[in-house]
């Protein structure tokens, strides 16, 4: 199969100078793979001899004059920006020209135009944001994580099929334990919300095992675990500072003293190996779950080996056919709904 990645080189806070660095890495790993950089050419084309790139079979420049800024609102970018390197990158997708589009722009402006250009599949009413986040058994999808800050139960549920048939494929997990996030994994905890869309789950195609509390996202006790946008990026948002937290404490300490700083030394390798584990870059790339393509949203800030992962996470996808699943089991449910 003929894998095709369209990138928005200019998207992010640091644009050509990660994107292009990680696309030249990406395509020595994934020598078959076609990369489309997405931007403006002749930027893009005086950058290239600098990271060993060259035009070619595999190797495509396609123009877009303007970039959707960091902190442009959703609305204008969608309205007034159609030749953006993000909604270009999208374009090709929908055109058939790519299988995926990675971008490390505007968020909530790459969410907007990706349903406007892709569509939802049918059964869904929004995409979601999901990603994987470590946990104590190896990692852990969490969805959503901010593109829908208010949501209904049928919406919930929703997200849950669409993770667990995410993590069927991603991880070649044949049964992916589901989540519910709640303030208590007791029946009676929660708002009328969780608790209707509990109601849903247990009757549902997949493996629910109820309500999970924030540190079980962690525990690993579940693979996939379902809350409304508000919730889950709050809590993407807090585990990230508390990891920051967590770091300068032990920098901290650990220059405290000469006695310290000695341990320090004797304690590097470990700490280099704890830093590995818990670095945010191996994590990189959040899927837009629900659309009729791949769309991944990296991070904006991400160094050059995070974007890899982001691109990482788009050929997966693309080689297990995520949309293509998840319609397919949407459809079964619609169908049973109807015959119900």
């Amino acid at each position: 199969m003929s894998v095709r990645i369209a990138i928005d080189v200019m998207g992010g806070d640091h644009g050509l100078v990660v994107t292009l660095a990680a696309a030249a890495r990406f395509q020595e790993a994934h020598p078959g793979v076609t990369l489309l950089l997405v931007g403006d050419e002749s930027q893009i084309r005086q950058e290239l001899p600098q990271h060993g790139l060259r035009e070619g079979d595999l190797l495509h420049v396609v123009h877009a004059p303007e970039v959707v800024l960091m902190d442009e609102s959703p609305a204008v970018a969608l309205r007034s920006k159609k030749k953006s390197s993000m909604r270009v990158a999208i374009d090709l997708v929908k055109d058939g020209a790519a299988q995926a589009a990675v971008s490390a722009g505007n968020t909530g402006a790459l969410m907007a135009t990706a349903k406007f250009v892709l569509k939802t599949l049918p059964g869904i009413d929004r995409p979601a944001i999901c990603t994987a986040l470590p946990s104590m058994t190896g990692h852990t999808h969490v969805l959503d994580l901010g593109a829908n800050v208010e949501c209904n139960a049928e919406h919930l549920f929703q997200f849950a099929v669409m993770g667990s048939v995410l993590v069927e494929a991603y991880d070649d997990n044949p049964e992916p334990k589901v989540g519910l996030l709640n303030v208590g994994a007791e029946a009676i905890k929660g708002n009328d919300t969780v608790k209707a869309a509990a109601a849903l789950l247990e009757e549902g195609p997949i493996n629910y095992i109820g309500f999970v509390e924030g540190d079980d996202i962690y525990r690993g006790v579940a693979d996939v675990v379902v809350c409304d946008g508000f919730v889950g990026n709050v809590a993407l948002k807090t585990s990230e500072g508390l990891a920051k937290m967590i770091a300068q404490f032990l920098r901290e300490e650990f220059n405290r003293t000469w006695l310290s700083k000695a341990a320090a030394v004797c304690a590097l390798p470990v700490l280099k190996r704890l830093k590995n584990r818990l670095d945010p870059g191996r994590y990189n790339g959040a899927s837009l779950l629900g659309l009729q393509g791949i769309v991944i949203k990296s991070h904006g800030g991400a160094d050059v080996q995070a974007f890899i992962s982001a691109l990482g996470v788009a050929l997966r996808e693309i080689e297990k056919d995520v949309p293509r699943r998840i319609d397919q089991r949407l459809g079964q449910l619609l169908n049973e709904k109807e015959m119900a």
